[in-house]
Order: structure tokens, then sequence, then C-alpha cells
């Protein structure tokens, strides 16, 4: 059962400011902990999510999980040497993966170490949202979107053009918070691989499977000094982006809540409690500015969000 295997490395970790505690039989756990959350310092009052990560010698490389739950339990199963399994009313997760997924760090951050810890946190202390952020002079616009509308590569176009990159794909709020600050994780960004094409600076970045199947090129900001970050900024603006071949660029503005009710649809499903707390929070956008972008080519998007966010005067 190994229940009482012995795991004598430990760590604590502080994703998007709240705090994991992690003990792990491998040094590999730790420095895909450390990899993901190192620029993270204590910002907010919570109970420690506490993870046991038991890294055993058999079995291959993880395979594409699937993520299944049922109540207050969720399960990641790659195949029987890889799996995790979390309680969130316990506040607790422990992983059962092998040496060759250990190794791997940045698929073991991606497939389990990351996404349990924002699973955990999305129970209790945040709403995510399906949307990049960026700042334009302190004041925060959401980038919203299904997948492939070009949420990652606009939000880092902003950023190469002199805008502040908070996020590429997802954005919290805190769910006890009357504000309406983002909350992001401007430290990495993560792009489709084929995007050297469209950013050739980008060229060379090891590219790897992420959960649906899709290859995806990880790239820390830090290579890139020319680029502002923050973890947080005021939203100001909501733009739902529509990228189509041939479509003629243009802004046009939304019916009042039409951009949130959006939102809350593209959410994930976590249980009635928990979608309702997500919408609570995601309702408090509703009477912010909103503008569906109809584009094609980055420069469009680019140009089209520069002229809306002066010709309002948004301001932070």
């Amino acid at each position: 059962m190994l229940r009482e295997i012995d795991l004598p490395l430990t760590g604590s970790y502080y994703p998007v400011g709240f705090r994991v505690n992690i003990a792990t039989n491998s040094r590999d756990v730790l420095a895909a902990a450390e990899e993901s959350w190192r620029h993270y310092q204590p910002e907010f009052e919570c109970q420690p999510m506490e993870f046991r990560v038991v890294i055993e010698p058999q079995g291959g490389l993880a395979p594409q999980p699937r993520f299944r739950a049922q109540g207050h339990i969720f399960t990641v199963v790659s195949d029987t040497e890889n799996y995790a399994v979390v309680d969130a009313q316990g506040w607790f997760a422990c992983f059962f993966l092998s040496e060759k997924t250990a190794a791997d760090r940045a698929r073991l951050r991606w497939y389990y170490v990351e996404s349990m810890a924002y699973m955990l946190l999305a129970q209790r202390y945040v709403a995510p949202i399906h949307a990049a952020c960026v700042a334009h002079n302190g004041a925060g616009i959401l980038l919203c979107g299904p997948s492939g509308a070009g949420k990652s590569t606009v939000s880092f176009a902003c950023a190469r053009a002199g805008w502040t990159f908070v996020s590429d794909d997802c954005t919290w709020l805190r769910a006890d918070a009357d504000d309406r600050t983002a909350i992001g994780k401007p430290h990495q960004a993560r792009f489709r691989d084929d995007v050297p094409s469209v950013f050739p600076e980008l060229a060379g970045y090891a590219v790897s499977a992420r959960p649906g199947g899709k290859l995806t090129l990880e790239v820390p900001l830090s290579d890139f000094p020319q680029i502002r970050t923050a973890s947080r900024c005021p939203i100001r603006a909501l733009f739902l982006l529509d990228r189509r071949t041939g479509a003629r660029p243009r802004a046009h503005r939304l019916p009042h809540g039409e951009a949130t009710d959006q939102l809350i649809r593209d959410n994930c499903a976590y249980g009635p409690e928990v979608n309702a707390m997500h919408a609570k929070a995601i309702r408090r956008l509703q009477d912010l500015p909103a503008w569906r972008l109809h584009y094609e080519s980055l420069d469009d998007a680019l140009r089209l969000l520069s002229e809306v966010m002066l010709s309002e005067e948004i301001e932070p």
C-alpha cells in the first residue's frame, strides 16, 4: 500500500501566493516545484495544500492522462505506474509516478504538480478564467476566447510592443474579494509548437505535449528582459477574440453582461457549489466595457486594442 513509505524530502512553495507543502522521495519533484513557483512569495492566508509525491523505479514515461472527478475526489491517470488522487475536502493530493516521469520535469509539472495545485485552489480560493491578461498604462484587459483564438500570441505581441504581460491563457480572480484584480502567471508562457513562424525568437525552445494532445512550447519570460511583467493588475476591460482568415479587422462593443456570461459558460465544471462561487466572482466584471475583436493578423489585433484603449480613455 506504501502508506508508511518514507518521504524525507520536503519543501514549501507558493503557487500564485498560496502555500503548498510537498513531501517526496525524489529531488526531481522539488526541482520541478521550484521551476514552477520559485518566483512567488507567501501572499494569502490559507490552509496549506499537502502533496505527497511517491516516485518508484518501475514504469515508463507518463502518457497523456485522463482527468476525472466525482464529488470532492479528483483523479489524474496516465497508466498503472503514473497517477494521482486529489481530495478537495481534505486539501490533500497523493501522487504515484515513475522515475522516468519525474525526470521529465516539464511533463511532471504540466500533467501533475501544477495542474493539481491549481485544481485545488479553484475549489476554494480562486475563480479561474480562460483568458490571457495584459496591461496598458496600468489598466488590465482580459483577452478571452476559445482555444485557437490567439490569446497567447496576442498577449505576447502586446508584451513585445511595450504592454505589461500578466498571463497567457489562464487568469484568476480571488473568490472572496470584492475587487477586480487579475492574478496572473507572468513568469512563463506556453504556445503552440508552430509559434516560431510568428515569433522567430522563440525557435529552439523545447516542445512537449499538453493535456488534449496539443504540442506546446514553454518559454520563460526571464529570457526576454525587455518585456515588462506583473503578477497583478486591475481589470478595466474585456475583449473576446475572434480570429478568422479573411476577417475584416474591427472591434464592436458588446451588450452588458455578454462577455462575462460567455466566460462563465466556458469555465470548467467543478460542481454546483464551486461553479456558483466562480460565477459570482466573474460577474464582478460584468459592468466593465467589453468588445468583440475581429482580426486575422497580430498587427491588426494590436492596432485595434491600442485604438480602443486610447479612444475609450480606459484608466487604471
